[in-house]
């Protein structure tokens, strides 16, 4: 029986709004110099992440989900994809006005298995940084017009962030990061974005990025309806849980340990982001050093576990 972690390495992905600070703030080797994103924990087949221990190591999370079902509590005939993906975003410039479709909308228009809802913990800000998050038209023909005439100023909502601040966004809702913003993300395992506005950037060689207006008006949720999610806090030996969302797709916890916690696995699997300190995950007697920047899976096969340091973690889990 499987008795480790699944330690994961980052496939990072070049943005045109994309930094440094992936290499600044978490140590990582950094491929491009606009790197905007490291996708941590994927089995998409944009950027599948590359299984770094045990007898797994050198195969892909797709690759395991797929042929190590057990590893999951996966059904021998369920022939879906991977369902989530977490990402560390470096918004060293603003990203595109974006919203993105449901699922029902992704099969028919896209055959793609998942539309894409996302959440955000917000891991640093400058001051002042904001995100842009929902809209202001009351109905889809004033959304259509305010897009075409370029009202983004009256059409946008726009919300102040800072460190610490957890924002959800269901599929359908208008949205974008603010420049200076470092984020941890965990979605559906999607890549279909159809982009509003960009601020009329251009590439290196002058050319303007894609929109896709017809497809965002009408996936739009209208008029913008911003979601309520319940925050429960919960405190057992060193370790203070704070549930940030459970809906339909996943459920996503902040932990904050400071001393030592034995955890009962209650979910099929779980992904675990550590995003300061560092820790040791002990599995059957076997320890296994944790530091910021890590992210691992605990498999279905492991029962239990304990967990023991000084550190922070976002914790998901699929619904």
């Amino acid at each position: 029986m499987y008795q480790q972690p699944i330690f994961l390495q980052p496939v990072f992905q070049e943005r045109i709004w994309g930094g440094q600070k992936l290499q600044t703030e978490f140590h990582y080797d950094i491929p491009y110099q606009h790197t905007g994103e490291a996708w941590v924990i994927s089995a998409h087949p944009n950027g599948p992440s590359v299984i770094k221990n045990g007898p797994l190591a050198g195969k892909t999370l797709k690759d395991a989900w797929e042929a190590y079902g057990e590893l999951f509590h996966k059904a021998v005939d369920n022939d879906e994809a991977y369902p989530l993906l977490v990402k560390i975003l470096d918004a060293a410039n603003d990203l595109s006005v974006q919203v993105h479709p449901d699922d029902t909308y992704a099969r028919e228009a896209e055959n793609q298995p998942y539309g894409k809802t996302e959440c955000w913990y917000v891991l640093s800000a400058d001051e002042g940084a904001e995100i842009i998050f929902g809209h202001h038209a009351k109905t889809k023909e004033e959304l259509q017009t305010m897009v075409a005439d370029g009202k983004w100023d009256t059409l946008l909502r726009r919300v102040p962030v800072k460190a610490g601040d957890f924002v959800y966004v269901p599929s359908g809702t208008i949205h974008a990061i603010g420049k200076g913003i470092v984020i941890l993300e965990t979605q559906q395992s999607s890549d279909i974005t159809y982009r509003v506005y960009d601020y009329d950037r251009t590439d290196a060689a002058g050319n303007k990025r894609e929109l896709h207006l017809a497809a965002a008006v009408e996936v739009t949720t209208v008029p913008h309806q911003t979601p309520n999610y319940n925050q429960v806090e919960t405190k057992e030996d060193g370790l203070t849980a704070r549930q940030l969302v459970s809906e339909k797709y996943f459920t996503v916890y902040h932990w904050q340990l400071d001393g030592e916690t034995e955890q009962v696995r209650q979910a099929d699997f779980l992904q675990i982001s550590v995003i300061t300190g560092e820790a040791t995950v002990t599995i059957d007697g076997q320890t296994f050093a944790v530091v910021k920047g890590d992210h691992f899976i605990i498999p279905a096969t492991v029962d239990r576990f304990g967990f023991t340091g000084t550190a922070e973690c976002i914790v998901s889990y699929p619904s």
